[in-house]
């Protein structure tokens, strides 16, 4: 199979039109998970102001995840099909405009509904800002911009909820959505004049009936992983959802077998590098993100610390994201990225033992340390996965690449989410029962209170357990969980290196990841 090239409207940019292009998207790139991470922060703000019960807030949330999940895929799709300058236009201004009406929501209901808008903008944005990405940078300089676009995305997870939480406490909560605002606004002047448009010159149209499965498909299954913590696994609606999601999968399989032009090329799965690319984020979930959820809780909840101390103090697993992933970048003109890749998905899961270890003895500055490698280690990855996920695959069908990634990378790393806190709740739930809970409802609740750092509400559903001895189970099930993270960590760190590796690339250089490499060669 014979790459034809994309056609691309107007002459090819210089560097310094290049520079704000990148700029461009990478501003995106923070935007998009700072829209994730940064508003759960204002929730009891906005509970004071416009009211609401726990779950109706808690929907501020999982709308934008659910929303921003399942269109990812399409919205690559439609990329290739219709420009990807024009979707990634239409995203970030849709984006900017959403986060506006955001700031004025008069009620819940409204902010909730937003949130789904706002969704769909994101995975417009990413899906089309990624594959222009893929259209302006080739070879070296490609890795590098992917590399940098990977660290904006990490950032806007990492420091989302400090920079949240201090517009709300000087601002407002309103304040949190008019930031996401202006860096929009930032992207759309800056980048969008400079970029050229470019499309798939083989689309035939978008592939609706494969779209509207795959959005169902993956809708279900962020609904069924999002409400299992709360309603437990064996919830009839959650079963439901992950049943609807898997038959939904097997229908969207039967339609793309027999597509003309599918949405996704299922023939890439053959393709090992592919393959790994996708479980890239699965293994970053594991030993970052879900530490990102996990810590504030535990130093807040169960240590005592301030917001402020608890968020210096995550610095230190946020920080390398900041020099790491363009460390990597550079490293990668010399290791191959399977190398690096493994290399760091291992010194994360070192860092989690090392994390479970101390956690166990219940140390609070003991785990700064941990903490670090953790974020080194999970750093070297992250710089250099989306410009895998998109170099495996011909440049014509860079947005259905890039949106394949975003989905599999919002999937997994809900998934990933969903198991830790269901894990962290039924450790807690045995290691209390050892202390001397009787089991019931009281128990399972006490679990929940105290996964969640309630440990006051916790305390009083077991009235007959000492607070050390609440304290002792928590720590215990904490240092399993980091022991169980680090060896799923481990893993897959060696899955994506047997299937990145050397033998992967020379299986994986016909016809369709031999044919970038010998296109970025030749240039």
């Amino acid at each position: 199979m014979s790459a034809s090239p994309s056609p691309v409207a107007g002459p090819a940019p210089g560097g310094h039109d290049r520079f704000w292009i990148l700029g461009a998207v990478c501003l995106a790139g923070l935007v998009l998970p700072l829209s994730f991470t940064a508003p759960p922060v204002a929730i009891p703000a906005i509970a004071a102001e416009l009211g609401g019960s726990p779950v109706a807030l808690n929907w501020m949330t999982n709308a934008f995840m659910l929303a921003f999940g399942s269109c990812l895929m399409a919205a690559g799709t439609l990329a290739d099909t219709y420009g990807r300058k024009r979707v990634f236009a239409t995203g970030i201004l849709a984006y900017a405009a959403v986060s506006l009406l955001l700031a004025l929501a008069p009620s819940l209901a409204a902010l909730n509904a937003l949130r789904v808008l706002q969704g769909i903008a994101a995975a417009l944005a990413l899906a089309g800002g990624n594959a222009a990405l893929s259209q302006e940078f080739h070879g070296p300089a490609r890795i590098r911009a992917f590399s940098l676009l990977g660290t904006a995305f990490g950032l806007g997870l990492a420091f989302g909820p400090s920079l949240a939480g201090w517009l709300v406490q000087t601002q407002g909560w309103r304040s949190v959505f008019l930031s996401s605002l202006a860096i929009a606004v930032l992207a759309t002047v800056f980048g969008v004049p400079r970029m050229r448009e470019s499309r798939d010159p083989d689309a035939g149209g978008l592939d609706w009936r494969g779209s509207l499965s795959s959005t169902a498909m993956l809708a279900l299954l962020t609904i069924g992983v999002l409400q299992a913590p709360e309603r437990g696994w064996g919830d009839p609606w959650v079963l439901a959802a992950l049943i609807g999601s898997a038959l939904l999968l097997v229908w969207f399989v039967r339609i793309e077998t027999r597509a003309v032009r599918p949405m996704l090329d299922l023939s890439l799965l053959r393709y090992p590098r592919f393959v790994g690319a996708q479980l890239l984020p699965i293994g970053t979930g594991l030993c970052y993100l879900a530490l990102i959820v996990l810590l504030p809780v535990r130093l807040i909840g169960i240590h005592g610390l301030g917001t402020l101390d608890a968020g210096l103090m995550m610095i230190a697993l946020s920080a390398p994201m900041l020099v790491v992933p363009m460390l990597a970048a550079v490293l990668n003109h010399r290791v191959a990225a399977s190398s690096l890749c493994a290399a760091g998905l291992l010194l994360a899961a070192a860092g989690l033992a090392w994390l479970g270890w101390a956690a166990g003895r219940g140390e609070v500055y003991g785990l700064i340390a941990p903490m670090l490698l953790i974020g080194t280690g999970s750093a070297i990855p992250w710089g250099l996965m989306d410009g895998l996920a998109i170099s495996v695959v011909p440049k014509e069908r860079a947005g259905m690449a890039a949106g394949v990634f975003g989905a599999s990378r919002v999937s997994g790393e809900g998934i990933a989410l969903a198991v830790v806190a269901a894990a962290l709740a039924g450790l807690l739930q045995w290691r209390l029962g050892h202390a001397g809970a009787a089991a019931g409802e009281a128990l399972n609740q006490a679990a929940q209170r105290l996964a969640t750092g309630d440990a006051a509400r916790a305390q009083a559903l077991l009235p007959q357990l000492a607070p050390a001895a609440l304290r002792a189970a928590y720590d215990g099930a904490f240092a399993w969980l980091m022991y169980a993270l680090a060896a799923a960590t481990a893993a897959v760190a060696w899955v994506v290196y047997a299937l990145l590796g050397p033998a992967a690339e020379v299986a994986g250089q016909t016809p369709l990841a031999g044919e970038a490499l010998c296109e970025d060669a030749a240039r």
